[in-house]
């Protein structure tokens, strides 16, 4: 549901690029380009950005049910 703090699977702190990413990619550019460019070289880190899907805000539509 959150991009996660750490990478699953090598344990790098890669949480704090979320936000920079996000905006950059919807701004038009390449999220190749961009990863290169925030520094994030292994493939594990890459796949993070790569494959989240983002639904917190869905997920937040529903009303509790007690």
């Amino acid at each position: 549901m959150l991009f996660p703090v750490r990478c699953f699977t090598c344990g790098a702190v890669i949480g704090h690029l979320w936000e920079k990413y996000l905006e950059r990619v919807q701004r038009g550019e390449h999220p190749a380009k961009v990863l290169d460019e925030l520094g994030v070289k292994r493939y594990c880190c890459r796949r993070m950005f790569l494959s989240h899907i983002e639904v917190a805000r869905e997920v937040l539509q529903f009303p509790k049910i007690s």
